[in-house]
């Protein structure tokens, strides 16, 4: 579960993210970044949408708690001041978690956030 500081939590958040921020898809996933360089400590965070075009609410939530814990893992490797929007497409429904994690991880490299450590283990 992410923390309540973690997390985007309205729609002007969302919006912002999504139209003034760089954007990497993927096949199962569309991850949107945007990173506010006057913040210098605390955590990224990160808002999921997952649409009824995934599936019906069985799937969609299992679809957003895989994300959820998948972004949990990687937060702490993005630069503080980050804000993340995850969305998932249709692919995403039928998809393991192992699948999700690459297109995620291939994504943020790809989004090559400044001072970002996405690629260490």
């Amino acid at each position: 579960m992410l923390p309540a500081t973690a997390r985007l939590t309205n729609s002007r958040e969302f919006r912002s993210v999504t139209r003034r921020g760089r954007r990497a898809g993927r096949s199962r996933l569309v991850v949107h970044a945007l990173r506010d360089d006057s913040i210098t400590e605390g955590s990224a965070r990160a808002g999921f949408v997952v649409s009824k075009a995934v599936g019906n609410s069985v799937v969609r939530h299992r679809v957003t708690r895989q994300l959820r814990h998948l972004v949990h893992d990687r937060l702490d490797r993005l630069p503080p001041g980050t804000q993340l929007v995850v969305r998932a497409l249709p692919a995403a429904a039928g998809s393991r978690s192992s699948a999700l994690a690459a297109d995620l991880d291939t994504a943020l490299d790809r989004l090559r956030l400044p001072g970002s450590r996405t690629g260490e283990s």
